[in-house]
Formats: C-alpha cells, structure tokens, sequence
C-alpha cells in the first residue's frame, strides 16, 4: 500500500505528464488547422475571427403623439415620464387632448 506522499508525488508526476501531452496535441491541432486552412483557401475572417466587429442595429423610435396640452401655453405632454411642472397637483382629466 502506498504512502500519502507518495500518492501526491504519483499526482504531480500524472499531473506534469497530462500537462506536456496537452501542449503536444494542441500544437499538433494547431498545426493540422493551420494545414486545411492552408489546403482550402480558409481565412480567419471566414471562420468568423476577423477584426471586424459587428454593427448594431438601431431601432428607431418614432415620437409619441401628445397626450395632454396646456392650453394656456400650448406645451404639450405624451404622458410618458415625468408629469411637467404645470400639471402638479392639477387634474390630468381638463388637459386631456381629444382627438
């Protein structure tokens, strides 16, 4: 039977030995990439690795009709947001626009 340690020294020793055989298959995949790459005419902008970035679409919001006027002035509100300062502590009901 084997000794705390000496199982920790097999672990590290696996561990070392795991390590080299990743960076040995990984340069090997790396190198057969680059080889179809090569073979088939692939840039990296066709396998979506460019430096190009995407452009965003923009929505475009429209304004929204008035909802409420301030006859007196003639400003008016869409109802959206904020309540402006002429319809504090007023009923929204008597600045209503009909349509």
């Amino acid at each position: 039977m084997s000794t705390y340690k000496e199982l920790q020294s097999q672990i590290e020793k696996l561990q070392k030995e795991a390590e080299q055989a990743r960076k040995t298959e990984l340069a090997n995949a790396i190198a057969d990439i680059h080889a179809k790459m090569k073979e088939f005419g692939i840039s990296p902008d066709d396998l979506g690795f460019g430096g190009a970035k995407r452009k965003a679409v923009k929505t475009v919001r429209r304004p929204v009709a008035p909802k409420y006027r301030n006859n007196a002035t003639g400003e008016t509100w869409s109802g959206r947001g904020k309540a402006p300062k002429w319809m504090a502590g007023r009923d929204k009901a008597q600045f209503l626009i009909h349509a």
